[in-house]
């Protein structure tokens, strides 16, 4: 029996009718993207930073200074807040860590990734007075490393930036969560681990993480912490925004070799915007485990 391509738009539709938040579709799919969630970040930080550029320039860059280093005062909010770099690379003010960088020539400062932060925003604002950066950095809200993009602005000889975190989960926490998924499943057995992968609060879902299972015969959705209200539709047709028959090829996989990854597009459920994704599955017994992961 031939049954009609199930396109990741149809399944979105699917999603939209049952969830109060409707994904945006990027015009090109395998291009970054900024959904509902990252532009609401952007703003709260894009406001922060203006209100910044405007203290400055009314009150000079000393009062300021202290006024940016102050945890408890209006440029700190959680884990939005201000740092001010010189052209030399010296830290005046940092929000997120007055004692530990503010006061100090952070010229070589580098990222959780090994990237010279401070030489690259140094470098990026000779050419270009505004504008953004990507690192990695501590979120203090989570106390946990993430993706950070900051907008920064150059007003007189210092350069103010307000960044916001985007939750995007590593391969390393990906192989983890999906190592955690197996393991509560054989120990548990399948219908309490379906429950708990379908459960918001079931300690299988964290920003842009879920674990999805799938079976090897049937197709069917057996769970899907991104979208429960699709448990017992049967994928074996679905294809993502690019056209690619990503359920087929994880079947496929798997009945060739125990484990391995499958990459394509899809939504990410942290930023509501369709980005390109890689899937770490593992089967066990006539089930596919999966869990992915969204790289910048």
């Amino acid at each position: 029996m031939n049954r009609p391509p199930l396109s990741f738009t149809t399944i979105v539709l699917a999603c939209a009718l049952l969830s109060p938040m409707a994904p945006s579709l990027a015009a090109d799919p395998t291009a970054p993207s900024m959904g509902a969630i990252e532009r609401s970040q952007a703003r709260r930080a894009g406001e922060l930073l203006e209100q910044a550029v405007e203290h400055y320039r009314k009150q000079g860059p000393e009062k300021s200074f202290a006024a940016f280093n102050d945890t408890k005062g209006p440029f700190v909010n959680g884990a939005y807040y201000v740092f001010a770099v010189g052209l030399d690379g010296y830290m005046h003010a940092n929000g997120g860590s007055p004692l530990g960088l503010a006061g100090k020539s952070t010229i070589d400062l580098r990222d959780a990734a090994g990237k010279p932060l401070i030489r690259d925003l140094l470098d990026q604002a000779k050419t270009s007075p505004s504008g953004r950066i990507e690192y990695h950095w501590r979120n203090p809200a989570s106390n946990r490393v993430e993706s950070k993009v900051s907008s920064y602005q150059l007003v007189g000889q210092h350069i103010l930036a307000v960044g916001y975190y985007t939750p995007r989960a590593s391969v390393e926490e990906a192989q983890d969560l999906l190592n955690k998924a197996v393991a509560y499943l054989r120990k548990q057995g399948a219908d309490a681990a379906f429950a708990a992968f379908n459960n918001p609060q079931g300690g299988f879902m964290h920003d842009d993480q879920y674990v999805f299972v799938i079976g090897v015969d049937d197709g069917r959705y057996r769970a899907t912490g991104a979208a429960p209200q699709l448990t017992g539709m049967d994928v074996r047709a679905m294809r993502d925004a690019a056209g690619k028959p990503l359920v087929e090829e994880m079947m496929a996989l798997v009945k060739k070799q125990s484990k391995g990854s499958v990459d394509y597009v899809w939504r990410n459920p942290a930023t509501n915007a369709v980005e390109p994704k890689r899937s770490l599955i593992e089967r066990v017994d006539n089930l596919i485990l999966g869990v992915g992961y969204y790289p910048r």
